[in-house]
């Protein structure tokens, strides 16, 4: 049975038991926050609807990185129905794989609630064209290009993965040590997320060993986060990677590197020849990431180089 392929129903039967000790695991080490603990609500003020100001630029006390990350972070929290749906559709409703997707879906709903509540009553970004942002990014939804209950999985492992660095950096790049608490706490649950779908995806590589390095190939080489549709993506991912956030070099070494490690992918003996060719394909797109990874490092070192010559520069004039 190994290396047939298996349906989604027959994989979730089969896994059925690793989910059950896995939502127990993660049970036991979660911990219950609030998101009204997270927010500095004494620097909050009414907005001109209730005889207050409206919001303008000099209110925020971010960088246009950190304001770029929260916006950026925000919105693919928004969007949590659509990825409910993702799971809901290739997991079941029923027993342990129904009671994570309910759990998970009412955990990711919290970091929302506590960022758009951070930036609003602090004034961080432009409330109006954050709302209408939300409204675009979740009236388009996200459909990842997957089409099986493996490949989702494989998807949300690393993009799990990739939130948790995204938001531990954003927090660290606000300046302000309320941001840094707040998403270190959403870091937190990201993190312990990507543990359960990551336990889930290594039982499946003994389950299907071909059928699971496929879909994991697949999510690799194809790999975008779930923002990428959204407004102002291009610029924002740009500005988000220039400062550290998140880049190419962090995808690699944080998050896919990591994973792959956990699932013994290169030293594992039991994949068929498909799953060998997965595999064989799957480091020689490693290699050709190493090397974009390290141009784009030695890019952004040469632009930030120049930058600070400009500013000694003005500051002689």
């Amino acid at each position: 049975m190994a290396n047939r392929e298996l349906a989604d129903r027959e994989l979730l039967h089969e896994l059925e038991g690793v989910a059950e000790e896995n939502v127990n695991r993660h049970l036991t080490m979660t911990k219950d926050w609030h998101p009204h603990d997270y927010v500095p609500w004494d620097d909050g003020s009414n907005f001109a609807a209730m005889g207050g100001i409206d919001w303008d630029p000099e209110q925020s006390k971010l960088s246009e990185t950190a304001k770029a990350a929260m916006i950026t972070n925000l919105l693919t929290e928004d969007n949590l129905p659509s990825y409910h749906r993702e799971i809901a559709e290739h997991f079941s409703l029923d027993g342990a794989w129904g009671t994570w997707v309910g759990r998970w879906t009412a955990e990711e709903n919290k970091h929302s609630i506590v960022m758009r509540d951070y930036l609003v009553v602090t004034r961080g970004v432009d409330p109006v064209a954050l709302e209408n942002a939300r409204m675009d990014h979740m009236t388009r939804g996200f459909a990842p290009d997957g089409g099986s209950m493996l490949n989702s999985v494989s998807y949300v492992t690393f993009q799990e993965l990739a939130t948790r660095v995204s938001h531990r950096n954003t927090g660290k790049a606000c300046g302000d040590p309320i941001a840094d608490r707040m998403l270190a706490r959403v870091a937190a649950d990201e993190n312990l997320h990507m543990m359960f779908y990551r336990n889930i995806v290594e039982a499946a590589l003994d389950v299907a060993p071909d059928q699971t390095i496929a879909a994991i190939h697949k999510v690799v080489t194809d790999f975008q986060m779930p923002g990428a549709g959204m407004h102002n993506f291009r610029r924002n991912a740009v500005l988000i990677a220039k400062g550290g956030i998140y880049d190419l070099r962090q995808h690699l070494d944080d998050v896919v590197l990591p994973v792959l490690r956990k699932w013994n992918i290169f030293e594992r003996n039991d994949f068929g020849d498909t799953g060998e060719q997965y595999r064989e394909e799957l480091a020689a797109f490693l290699e050709t990431l190493e090397g974009k990874a390290t141009h784009f490092e030695e890019s952004r070192d040469r632009a930030l180089a120049r930058e600070a010559r400009r500013g000694e520069r003005m500051v002689a004039l």
